[in-house]
């Protein structure tokens, strides 16, 4: 990589921890509504991530997601948008902080209950291996959901028949 694309790739993550700060100033303030899991200290995580995909490649995640969607290109002020439940959000302030997504940018969103986004991982990366498509799910969760069975039906299901997935345990 040259100099600049590494500058490039700190600059994300400079701004994922600088949205993240002002969320949890928002939130401690009454002014997002819900519940808000910050990506603070997994920055590098999906911005190593979404700099290797090629554009045919999914990303699904859990509820961790605001990170992940500056990174496959939406705008912070949507972002921050969809956190103040703003209808100028990703999800017309619908969503809140765990379910953001732009399938535009291939990027299948952030889900709320633990671990169920990875059978949607295996059923994307299985919709693209039978039309021959060349696109790898990325699909990234915590550890918290390795202990229950969509964990294990979605890694299982994907081995068996070969599916195009990348696990990442965050």
């Amino acid at each position: 990589m040259e100099k600049q694309e590494h500058l490039d790739l700190y600059t994300q993550m400079v701004l994922i921890r600088r949205v993240e700060e002002r969320a949890a100033e928002l939130y401690q303030q009454g002014k997002i509504g819900g519940f808000l899991h910050l990506y603070i200290g997994q920055e590098a995580v999906s911005t190593g991530l979404v700099a290797a995909r090629q554009p045919q490649d999914r990303i699904i995640t859990a509820y961790r997601d605001h990170g992940v969607a500056l990174n496959v290109g939406i705008s912070a002020n949507a972002v921050m948008a969809e956190l103040l439940g703003k209808a100028t959000g990703i999800s017309k302030g619908k969503g809140g902080s765990m379910h953001m997504a732009d399938v535009e940018k291939n990027f299948w969103g952030g889900h709320a209950i633990v671990g169920a986004h990875l059978p949607i991982a295996a059923g994307l990366a299985l919709g693209d291996q039978y039309s021959e498509n060349d696109g790898v799910t990325i699909c990234m969760f915590g550890d918290g959901a390795t202990n229950i069975g969509f964990f294990h039906e979605g890694v299982n299901l994907s081995k068996v028949w070969n599916l195009p997935v990348l696990w990442v345990c965050e």
